[in-house]
């Protein structure tokens, strides 16, 4: 290999030696600068770089441009929970893309934690921070360098000193009652989750507006709190079939929780969607593994992660408001049909 010893790391010099050219037309060529380079220098070029297995020295590239092409993620516990690859999937794509690499920390929701990996990150160099939530919240970010940009995911502060990226759950929540209202349903529970939960909150306010534009009572179509998991869809939903004028129509917190609805319709005799309607919340894998398949809102995880990865590789988070919304919408499966008798 033109001289190379066997354990030695090739430079870029040794590139050029083999090609018969400077180290300088190497690096243009590297860096996508080769306009006045000919096309038989260029494949030269190419083919030693082949020859001697050469990869760019990552670490000297930053030191001089002044740039690690490293993103420092910082999760609460989004790492460990079974439908939030999306979101990961969205910041590792767009970063990959842009030949730039991802170093996650799971902080447990621990705030020294959060505290200690902020620091670590930062003493690693990395060119920018995003923190991301499972379950939308407030949160409390540690104090970052104004040359390092951050952003949330999922979460934002009181006071927006940072920017954030969150799941438009007003729409969602329109967007499933819009749904039901449009096959016909006049007789719609909403099941919700916490109550306290941004994201209820929201969905709620969305599921009020839209039976306010359908010129609803919301006294007839009542709203009951659960926890986000299938014991209190089960609980719930046998609560609000229980009176004389049962819904014909339910709508879930989550996608959990319509697991649990679905129990319990099964154990009154009931089917879905031929005696009731069933919508859930999140587009979690378990929906589309329901019989029948369940119709649901779908939360962007993806691309509010390939947004967030995008704004920080372009450093244009500035050009953000200080809370952006992507859309969440219905997802059509088999669970939902006109009330019964239409």
């Amino acid at each position: 290999m033109s001289g190379i010893a066997p354990s030695s790391r090739p430079t870029m010099a040794d590139v050029g030696r083999t090609a018969g050219v400077s180290a300088t037309t190497v690096s243009l060529i590297l860096n996508g600068r080769d306009a006045k380079i000919s096309a038989a220098t260029r494949k030269r070029v190419l083919a030693a770089i082949d020859e001697l297995e050469y990869r760019p020295n990552r670490a000297a590239q930053g030191l001089r441009l002044g740039k690690s092409s490293t993103i420092g993620f910082l999760t609460d516990e989004i790492a460990i929970q079974p439908f939030s690859g999306p979101m990961i999937a969205g910041i590792h794509d767009l970063i990959w893309e842009q030949r730039s690499l991802l170093l996650m920390v799971n902080t447990t929701r621990n705030q020294s934690r959060l505290k200690a990996a902020v620091e670590d990150l930062l003493d690693r160099q990395v060119d920018a921070l995003i923190f991301a939530a499972m379950g939308t919240r407030q949160v409390e970010f540690p104090p970052v360098p104004a040359h390092v940009p951050a952003l949330l995911v999922n979460a934002f502060t009181a006071d927006n000193t940072i920017r954030s990226i969150l799941p438009d759950e007003l729409a969602g929540g329109r967007a499933a009652i819009e749904h039901v209202l449009s096959l016909g349903h006049r007789r719609i529970t909403f099941i919700a989750g916490r109550e306290g939960a941004w994201a209820t909150r929201a969905r709620v306010k969305g599921y009020l507006e839209g039976l306010e534009s359908a010129g609803l009572d919301p006294a007839k179509n009542p709203i009951y709190f659960g926890n986000y998991r299938i014991d209190s869809g089960y609980e719930l939903t046998l609560r609000a079939m229980q009176g004389r004028h049962r819904p014909t129509a339910l709508l879930l917190g989550n996608d959990q929780m319509a697991a649990g609805a679905y129990l319990a319709l099964a154990r009154m005799g009931l089917r879905i969607p031929d005696d009731v309607s069933v919508v859930g919340y999140d587009d979690e894998p378990l929906a589309a593994d329901l019989a029948p398949a369940l119709t649901t809102v779908r939360i962007p995880f993806y691309e509010m992660g390939r947004m967030a990865a995008q704004h920080t590789l372009d450093r244009t988070i500035e050009e953000l408001p200080p809370r952006s919304y992507e859309s969440c919408t219905i997802v059509h499966r088999s669970s939902t049909n006109p009330p019964p008798g239409e």
